[in-house]
């Protein structure tokens, strides 16, 4: 059984791009959810890759995850019946004392850019990188799943304020 343990920021300015070792452009649909956090997820890259996830708690920051690779075909009919969607463009970072990645949100999760580290533990430590604007992790508005069912535009202005303020602040 996999276990998933992951820090999350949001992002501030630019100073990410000279870290990017690859990107790929992703599409996330959801098929099932639950209140207590269990997930069943199907990604996709558009070409040749993609995989059915499931997730749940597992305590503390960490989940458990399922990840299996599908045939694309399999994917484009189940995102095809997932109403709840995440369009993103996901980068490798080059960056140590962790797994990073970062996702550049497009659609109604526009301007969202989010920064993840997967760790070996929770009480791992590592080097958070100044554009990383304000940590997320455990804010539960902020996951992929709820950001699939209720995107970032249509937070009312006063929930994104906070959020939109932190960011401006961090890149002037």
């Amino acid at each position: 059984m996999a276990l998933e343990i992951e820090r999350r920021f949001l992002v501030a300015g630019e100073g990410w791009r000279p870290h990017v070792r690859w990107s790929r452009n992703l599409q996330q649909g959801y098929l099932a959810g639950s209140a207590d956090g269990l997930t069943l997820r199907v990604r996709s890259d558009g070409t040749e890759a993609a995989w059915l996830t499931l997730k749940y708690p597992a305590g503390g920051i960490a989940r458990h995850e399922f990840e299996y690779a599908i045939p694309p075909q399999d994917a484009d009919a189940l995102l095809e019946r997932s109403a709840a969607r995440v369009l993103k463009q996901r980068h490798g970072l080059d960056l140590p004392g962790g797994d990073w990645v970062l996702d550049v949100f497009s659609g109604e999760n526009a301007p969202l850019v989010i920064a993840e580290v997967e760790l070996e533990s929770e009480q791992a430590a590592v080097a958070i990188p100044p554009w990383c604007s304000r940590e997320i992790t455990g804010i539960g508005a902020f996951s992929n799943a709820s950001l699939a069912q209720r995107p970032f535009q249509h937070w009312q202005a006063e929930e994104q304020r906070p959020w939109l303020l932190n960011l401006q602040t961090q890149q002037a």
